[in-house]
């Protein structure tokens, strides 16, 4: 038996970032983010550890003061509380964000 299917809304986070959230239980959380080129996703830090796939484009990531720069099919995990925040390079790209547990705050 599978588990139903349910639709998420794709919410605008500012500076033309779009997030919806793909899939969720208690325990993880599946997310899709997209930023135009140029945009900046801002230092924050939360309590989950998140895992982070690059679908498209370049991306500069700065995690816990490190910064490296990361494009399409790179991925690496966020220690839970470490502070980052990333800037697409040039280009449109898509993010596929994993965190556990899941994110509340995105429902």
């Amino acid at each position: 038996m599978s588990a139903p299917v349910r639709s998420f809304p794709t919410i605008d986070t500012g500076g033309g970032i779009m997030r919806r959230v793909l899939s969720e239980s208690p325990e993880i959380m599946l997310v899709e983010v997209s930023f135009p080129a140029g945009a900046v996703g801002e230092e924050h830090s939360h309590p989950h550890v998140q895992s982070t796939l690059v679908k498209s484009g370049r991306f500069e990531f700065t995690v816990a003061g490190e910064s490296f720069t990361v494009g399409p099919g790179d991925a690496f995990v966020i220690p839970a509380g470490a502070a980052h925040g990333c800037r697409a390079l040039g280009e449109p790209g898509v993010l596929i964000d994993t965190f556990a547990p899941r994110r509340d705050d995105f429902l």
